[in-house]
């Protein structure tokens, strides 16, 4: 049984594609629990993250960004956001403090005016850090001039930078703020519940991400093919044996991501595991390799054995 006036809720974040929703998930949760590029439409899943406090539990989803599709894919991530955001108590539309909100802003909106009663909607300026306080100011006008347009109001506006922490904590207060009363939902220490090998493709996919062409980022995706420990090894010096597939489009996708001789696969490679160990907290033997589905974008076939 909860005690009284403890909180537990899910609260999801939305926004066009890069308007900072993984890193400010990444803040509140206080680790690295979603990847993150600059490139957009970087997530391509829901990602929650766990934030443990004395007053409540927090758990944020961090969706893919809402944006007009071009491919199968894009439609299903557009479908995945859609179905998650009647579930949740809170949903933040993101708004980077830098860009104009536009029409794809406004559209996105327009989904929060459709939600039914009893979900809360915040307006979160993201960004802070590359913006003026002239410019931060009418952004928070415009998020609330928007809203009025379609016939609701905002129950939360503030500005935040997820990277120099400014106001990430008075977010954090609001959003628990808004959750109903109810039980811990997940265990103590848990920071999220994203399946290893997920959180290990990708990790992979960020670290190729890091070094890849402008044409390049939506036409990767990981499938981890194997984790297993290193039989020969004690328990004092584990190894494990990580093997992963990095899928492109075309052939001449597949170079770029391989590289002269290699280098850029092997540079992908000593960068994703990094991250790997310290996510699994274990020494890491990474073994990639690259092959080419043609057009999966656009197959259902495709899409389907990849996961999405």
């Amino acid at each position: 049984m909860a005690a009284p006036g403890f909180r537990s809720g899910f609260v999801c974040f939305v926004g066009r594609p890069n308007a900072g929703k993984s890193t400010l998930t990444n803040a509140l949760v206080g680790q690295k629990i979603a990847i993150t590029s600059d490139r957009p439409q970087t997530t391509r899943h829901t990602v929650r993250g766990i934030v443990h406090r004395p007053d409540g539990q927090l758990v944020v989803v961090d969706t893919p960004g809402l944006h007009r599709p071009r491919t199968l894919l894009g439609a299903r991530l557009n479908d995945l956001v859609a179905g998650t955001l009647p579930e949740v108590d809170v949903v933040g539309l993101c708004l980077p403090a830098p860009d104009r909100i536009g029409p794809g802003d406004r559209w996105i909106a327009t989904q929060l005016a459709a939600l039914p009663d009893g979900v809360a909607r915040v307006a979160v300026v993201t960004k802070t850090d590359l913006a003026a306080p002239g410019r931060i100011v009418e952004q928070l006008a415009g998020a609330v001039s928007l809203a009025d347009q379609l016939g609701f109001a905002f129950d939360e506006v503030v500005p935040v930078s997820a990277v120099s922490g400014e106001q990430v904590s008075l977010l954090a207060d609001l959003l628990m703020a808004l959750l109903p009363e109810g039980p811990a939902l997940y265990p103590e220490g848990e920071r999220t519940d994203t399946p290893q090998a997920l959180a290990v493709a990708e990790l992979v996919r960020e670290a190729a991400l890091a070094g890849a062409r402008e044409e390049l980022p939506h036409s990767i995706a990981v499938v981890v093919e194997e984790m297993v420990p290193r039989a020969d090894r004690d328990a004092e010096h584990p190894l494990l044996d990580v093997r992963c597939t990095l899928y492109v489009e075309r052939d001449s996708q597949k170079g770029i991501v391989i590289g002269h001789g290699g280098a850029r696969l092997a540079e992908t490679g000593t960068r994703a595991r990094a991250g790997i160990e310290a996510l699994l907290g274990t020494r890491v033997h990474l073994d990639l390799h690259v092959k080419v589905a043609a057009d999966w974008q656009r197959d259902p076939r495709a899409l389907n054995r990849l996961g999405f």
